[in-house]
């Protein structure tokens, strides 16, 4: 059998839809993927504007922070922390104590380090002086850590 390999400067809608499928109907069949469930925590004006959100999901005992964000203006005054522990114990209440994340060395890594992750992974070749990590935190989100429920 004769294969073409032709390389894209993108990605094709229809090929990377045949990828997609293919590789979500490999997954499935290695994997219970249905337990895997979205997280999400906001913080909001009273007006109910959105000024930060941490999204992730939870798998088993692990914990995914995928995207961590904070209103320019308001950056510095607790909220990502905030939202990151109250995030975290929710994924504690479906039982997770495993938290893991990726970030550039122009994002978090400090807000991350300062809340008990560590580097597990530390990528260079990005943009000049650019690193990505993968940082990971175990064990249980306190009260204390985690702040009350009341408004910021």
């Amino acid at each position: 059998m004769k294969l073409l390999f032709i390389v894209h400067d993108e990605v094709p809608s229809e090929e990377g839809s045949v990828v997609d499928a293919g590789l979500e109907a490999s997954n499935e069949s290695a994997a219970p993927l249905h337990d895997v469930c979205p997280l999400s925590c906001f913080a909001r004006e009273a007006s109910g504007a959105v000024l930060g959100g941490a999204i992730g999901r939870t798998w088993g005992t692990c914990c995914e922070l995928q995207q961590l964000w904070v209103e320019q203006g308001h950056r510095r005054q607790g909220i990502g922390a905030r939202l990151v522990r109250e995030f975290e114990r929710h994924a504690q209440s479906r039982g997770c104590d495993t938290f893991y994340l990726e970030t550039f060395s122009f994002q978090a890594p400090d807000l991350y380090r300062s809340l008990g992750y560590e580097v597990r992974l530390r990528l260079e070749g990005f943009a000049p002086g650019i690193v990505k990590f993968t940082m990971v935190r175990q064990g249980r989100v306190n009260e204390e850590d985690a702040g009350r429920r009341t408004a910021l």
